[in-house]
């Protein structure tokens, strides 16, 4: 996808638009939204159209849309592991978060993408059901966590996910069991769909263990004070910004190699846990990138380990081309 390198440029015609608005309602669309408002980074300029369905319905003719007008796109969740440029999105954003909700059917637990995985902890927790413990401080989506295998202290989704309903790029919804999905650390076979071909992730079904819900609560409760005692969860972030190296741990090489503090803006890399790159308070994308670049280089001229983002980069960013889109 070409952008210049300063100019975000407009992609969808106001005749797209209108032919949009006869399809959705017309308050689940939203002109120039600032994607600072949706993601934890709390950074990112405006996304050109901001899709939110609320029904599977809805987002199954967003997306027949987009595709008959062949526009660049990408898809929210909770916008937990995202950079976005400081010029924005081109195309359409396609929010999932409106679609929430969940359902127990004795000890198998379904819950919608939308839903945060707080939010499904806590579905579980309700039932008396045990094994999503380890996402219970997870700030993304459970499709954004279905899509990248997220996990925490231990436990991670392919642990419990025993299928999920996605929707088709031909319109239709389908069940795919976990099994197919290639699941391991970090990644799906969803990164695998070829452009034009991604199935998207409207829900997944967990497969847990009834058990008391004081003691599921009390080992959530131990988790997230882990979390409040080592990670800085008072600033803007996307989580660890690099995924664990083979054989080394990313914060401890960032650690040793003196970058704790390292700072670039309002962009720092934590002085409470090094692996996170931090939102002081205005940081921009620009800021970010360069902490991230000069981490990356620093960490491989000290130690010849190269650090690979877990962030992913969306949208145009001031110095070089669009990334991290998709095309109808």
């Amino acid at each position: 996808m070409s952008e210049l390198k300063n100019q975000r440029g407009s992609r969808v015609s106001s005749e797209a638009l209108f032919r949009l608005k006869k399809r959705i309602p017309e308050d689940a669309i939203l002109l120039e939204e600032p994607m600072k408002k949706h993601t934890t980074f709390r950074i990112g300029g405006p996304a050109e159209v901001f899709c939110q369905p609320d029904k599977e319905s809805d987002l199954a003719e967003i997306m027949k849309w987009i595709r008959a007008e062949k526009l660049p796109y990408f898809l929210l969740g909770n916008g937990s592991n995202l950079l976005v440029g400081d010029l924005g999105i081109p195309g359409v954003v396609v929010s999932m978060g409106r679609l929430k909700g969940s359902r127990v059917e004795n000890e198998d637990l379904y819950v919608m993408a939308g839903t945060s995985m707080a939010a499904a902890y806590h579905a579980a927790l309700d039932a008396c059901l045990s094994g999503l413990e380890f996402a219970s401080g997870i700030p993304g989506s459970v499709g954004g966590a279905v899509f990248m295998d997220a996990g925490a202290y231990g436990g991670e989704i392919r642990d419990v996910l025993t299928s999920v309903r996605v929707l088709l790029p031909d319109g239709r919804f389908k069940e795919i069991p976990a099994e197919e999905l290639n699941l391991s650390y970090r990644h799906s076979a969803f990164m695998e769909d070829p452009e034009g071909q991604e199935r998207i992730v409207v829900g997944a079904h967990f497969h847990l263990n009834s058990k008391d819900p004081e003691e599921i609560a009390a080992v959530s409760s131990d988790y997230n004070q882990r979390r409040r005692e080592k990670q800085p969860l008072e600033y803007g972030s996307a989580g660890s910004t690099f995924k664990r190296p083979e054989g080394y741990f990313a914060g401890k090489l960032i650690q040793d190699a003196g970058l704790q503090g390292y700072r670039v803006g309002d962009a720092e890399v934590s002085k409470k846990h090094a692996g996170f790159v931090i939102n002081l308070s205005n940081a921009s994308a620009a800021d970010v990138l360069a902490v991230i670049r000069h981490v990356q280089e620093t960490v491989y001229d000290k130690f010849r380990v190269k650090l690979e983002p877990e962030v992913r980069l969306v949208g145009c960013f001031a110095e070089e081309n669009t990334v991290g889109m998709k095309f109808g």
